[in-house]
């Protein structure tokens, strides 16, 4: 391997970031949710009440993901420099989602602004799992502002951060993860068990990015007028009174940025949760929802700027022990 394709894995995320800024996600056809309609299938093959059931479950799905995209991705590699950005950058663009949840934001706020709830309420399913008929205006207000939140790390950061760790493959199985705890990581009778080592799978693998997304809403809560130090106040002071370590981070930090309070109850299908008090200030208002929007780009452009330069930190320091190997340590 030659110096310049070290820069191979940096360039693909780019124009991957660069691709879903532009375009944002298919319309029809998503590999992701391709994914989903053949996880759901497995599922009505593999479900049992049981953990063990759920972890085979998952392990197969990830490691069909991982392991078919390692294979493109070598492929690929064999092509050069070009064949090895190609392969980075549309697995980047098919696991990024920043674009159409800032979108989805957007076409929130105009429906809310004009005071067409049952228009607001049909677009919750598209940003979390809410139950919607149970959520006002001011409740879908809040709901919008935290799942923004939650999913700048989720949809945004992460698949960055695993682009730049393991190329390819660790853009996919991040997604393949994630996707599966959307579907089965739920606390319900159907899935407490089987969907228990999805769940805690994605706790691991979005433990860094979580941090990541908080890093970085700290650092751009001047782009909302919002203050770095209420940002790591609200972080440090609420996050881990969270259910979840991971978003608990986002959203704290991120309510922090924004000068707004989240939490409290919560309705989903399964039941009802009382969350935790985070951050300061009023309850998220329309206005606010455009404010988070904008703090998630300016987190995920640098999220994108960051996991550049550390693929091409990750890929030196690859040449430099290939190096030693090579030279007996000299």
């Amino acid at each position: 391997m030659t110096r310049p394709r070290t820069s191979a894995r940096a360039t693909g995320i780019v124009l991957g970031y660069v691709a879903d800024r532009t375009f944002a996600d298919p319309a029809r056809r998503h590999p992701v949710a391709g994914f989903g309609r053949g996880a759901a299938a497995l599922e009505r093959v593999t479900h049992r009440d049981s953990r063990l059931a759920g972890a085979a479950h998952t392990g197969l799905l990830v490691a069909v993901v991982v392991a078919g995209t390692a294979v493109a991705s070598r492929t690929a590699g064999r092509l050069g420099w070009m064949g090895e950005t190609t392969a980075v950058a549309a697995a980047t663009w098919t696991a990024l989602g920043g674009t159409s949840l800032t979108r989805v934001a957007a076409r929130m706020a105009d429906r809310l602004t004009a005071d067409d709830l049952d228009g607001a309420r049909a677009l919750v399913p598209s940003l979390c799992g809410r139950d919607p008929d149970s959520l006002d205006a001011a409740g879908i207000a809040r709901a919008t502002v935290e799942s923004v939140a939650e999913n700048t790390s989720d949809a945004t950061v992460a698949p960055l951060v695993w682009a730049a760790v393991a190329g390819a493959p660790g853009a996919l199985g991040y997604r393949a993860i994630n996707t599966l705890d959307a579907m089965i990581g739920y606390r319900s009778p159907r899935y407490l068990h089987f969907g228990w080592a999805a769940a805690r799978l994605d706790d691991l693998v979005n433990l860094v990015p979580a941090r990541v997304t908080g890093l970085l809403a700290v650092a751009a809560a001047p782009t909302v007028g919002g203050a770095p130090s209420a940002a790591v106040r609200a972080w440090r002071r609420d996050a881990a009174a969270h259910p979840s370590p991971n978003a608990g981070v986002a959203e704290a930090s991120m309510a922090g940025a924004l000068g707004v309070r989240l939490g409290g109850r919560t309705e989903y299908p399964h039941g009802v949760e009382e969350r935790p008090v985070l951050g300061d200030g009023p309850a998220p208002r329309v206005t606010d929802i455009a404010r988070a929007a904008r703090l998630s780009s300016a987190v995920q452009a640098g999220a994108a700027v960051g996991s550049a330069v550390l693929a091409v930190a990750i890929g030196e320091l690859r040449l430099r022990r290939r190096h030693r190997r090579r030279t007996g340590g000299h």
